[in-house]
């Protein structure tokens, strides 16, 4: 038990940050669409990668820095794709005309490959899931898959509290011009977040 709430407290110490992948199920929350599938979506990925760091991969990983590289650079291109598809939604203000409703919808072909390129082309994700959390479930010795729930239960409670939470801000976005502010933020964050995979290599 133990094990498991280190694993718990470690994964929302990982998950509960400014990113890409949460301020997508963030606005997804907001749109009231296909959030079930998005939070459900990011929340399987978390455990399928955390899963594979507690089994060892994350060993294996780390031998093979070749691979981070890779997936650094390619996060980093679709980062700045999404933060400039924000920026222009913020500049041609395509939102202003009050609330969700106004809002062209986006389909579940989409919505599912937006959050599995956020989630599994992002270099973040393997070194907080696979690498960090499979170390220090390691650490844990027999106790490591105790950990490893721990971390996967607190990955599902944020995304799906982050998603279907969202629909509370909603009023706050009823205004006109709010949705422009939200995706100025949004258009900043991912070029924060693409500077730091550039620079940070």
């Amino acid at each position: 038990m133990l094990s498991a709430l280190a694993g718990m407290a470690l994964g929302l110490s990982l998950i509960v940050a400014v990113g890409a992948q949460n301020i997508f199920v963030l606005r997804q929350g907001l749109r009231r669409e296909h959030v079930g599938l998005v939070a459900g979506i990011c929340a399987v990925s978390d455990l399928v990668l955390i899963s594979a760091g507690v089994g060892g991969l994350g060993s294996l990983i780390q031998s093979a820095p070749h691979v981070i590289e890779v997936a650094r650079w390619v996060g980093a291109v679709v980062v700045l794709v999404y933060g400039g598809l924000a920026a222009r939604r913020a500049w041609k203000g395509q939102h202003v005309v009050m609330g969700r409703h106004s809002m062209t919808t986006r389909t579940v072909g989409t919505a599912v490959a937006t959050t599995l390129a956020l989630t599994w082309l992002n270099p973040h994700v393997y070194l907080d899931t696979v690498v960090l959390v499979g170390g220090l479930a390691a650490t844990h010795g027999d106790n490591r898959w105790w950990f490893g729930l721990g971390a996967c239960i607190a990955s599902t409670a944020w995304f799906v509290a982050l998603g279907y939470g969202a629909r509370y801000l909603a009023p706050l976005l009823e205004r006109p011009g709010a949705w422009r502010v939200l995706d100025s933020v949004v258009a900043v964050t991912m070029l924060v977040v693409a500077a730091s995979l550039i620079l940070n290599g």
